[in-house]
């Protein structure tokens, strides 16, 4: 067991990279809003809404996954969810936040676009009270058409200013990267960073992560540590500072365990992986939760830790003036306050 303290954890400045914004409903606040929007869902105490949140798999996390997110309706809604998440990464050391959303799950039920990305937005703003510097990232769904992640694409363009980048997540299996290869080239074409999940162990793992790298060209790959069965592609990552954002707790839940050696051999490999929470509200942990939890499992040094958040702030998509700002922080802390490394 690691002898690295959770004070230590979270005194680090980090930046989350993979965080699912719709992950982060607590049962407290899922009970809160329904109730603030007439929405039935069955449960009538924060226990019940707890039970609930039970799954064994990719597929039944996704039946339940999908169906919480009935009481999102109002702009207000979608501000407070972001807010709940933001207190705990201030609280977590994180300095920088990239917040993914999905507005397809969103529009497809009647809430607009508009009144997505305005919640969100002014939660964004709200955040540098909490010392956060937050940003947005569009996901696609890719179990939906890529007619429907064009539609989304062009609705997101008059809000380009407050969108970094596009990703893709949801069911990868039969829905491989060249689907959305035209969607993904149009973003890039409007300026948008490029990220793409490529969950683990999953049909043509190991293709997808290639066309990730080959034919789109994504900056980040979200999960993605089966890259190990391809030795020539860990390299070519490697050379190419391409970020990893893995998630362990998550991980923890749709296989037999949280893919700690492979996460591990990546870093002292010398990739530019970090740490990040998934969907923390159904797998039981923030991103301190999720570095704690390999730190221990895998015997993390704290040099080992101290690297995976220069990771994260290094693969960021801040601007450099900021990220220079947080990684001197970061070493100031580090060979300045004391803290042993080694």
């Amino acid at each position: 067991m690691t002898s690295i303290d959770r004070e230590f954890i979270d005194s680090l400045p980090k930046a989350e990279l993979h965080l699912h914004i719709e992950g982060t409903l607590e049962p407290e606040l899922k009970l809160e809003l329904a109730r603030r929007n007439g929405v039935d869902i069955g449960q009538s105490t924060v226990d019940e809404v707890r039970e609930t949140y039970a799954f064994t798999d990719l597929t039944s996390f996704l039946a339940v996954y999908y169906p919480a997110m009935e009481v999102l309706v109002t702009e207000q809604d979608f501000h407070d969810l972001a807010m709940d998440y933001l207190r705990r990464a201030a609280a977590d050391g994180v300095v920088r936040a990239e917040i993914f959303f999905d507005p397809q799950a969103h529009t497809s039920r009647g809430v607009s676009f508009r009144t997505v990305i305005d919640g969100l937005w002014s939660a964004v703003q709200e955040a540098s009270s909490l010392g956060v510097d937050a940003a947005l990232i569009m996901c696609f769904l890719r179990d939906h058409s890529a007619v429907s992640a064009k539609e989304t694409l062009e609705s997101s363009l008059p809000f380009r200013d407050r969108i970094v980048g596009v990703g893709l997540d949801s069911d990868e299996r039969g829905n491989p990267p060249e689907k959305f290869a035209e969607v993904f080239a149009a973003a890039k074409e409007a300026g948008y960073r490029l990220t793409m999940h490529c969950d683990i162990d999953q049909e043509q793992a190991i293709t997808n992560i290639e066309t990730v790298l080959h034919s789109i060209g994504v900056e980040r790959i979200d999960h993605g540590t089966n890259i190990l069965e391809n030795p020539a592609l860990v390299d070519e990552a490697k050379q190419r500072g391409i970020g990893f954002t893995c998630c362990p707790l998550s991980n923890s839940f749709v296989t037999e365990e949280m893919k700690g050696a492979e996460i591990t051999t990546l870093l002292r490999e010398g990739l530019k992986v970090s740490i990040a929470s998934d969907d923390p509200a159904y797998f039981g942990g923030y991103v301190g939760d999720n570095i704690a939890a390999l730190a221990d499992a895998q015997n993390l040094t704290r040099e080992d830790v101290v690297q995976l958040a220069r990771n994260s702030l290094e693969i960021s998509w801040a601007d450099d003036e900021r990220t220079e700002v947080w990684l001197r922080q970061l070493e100031e802390l580090v060979s300045g306050g004391g803290i042993i490394t080694t």
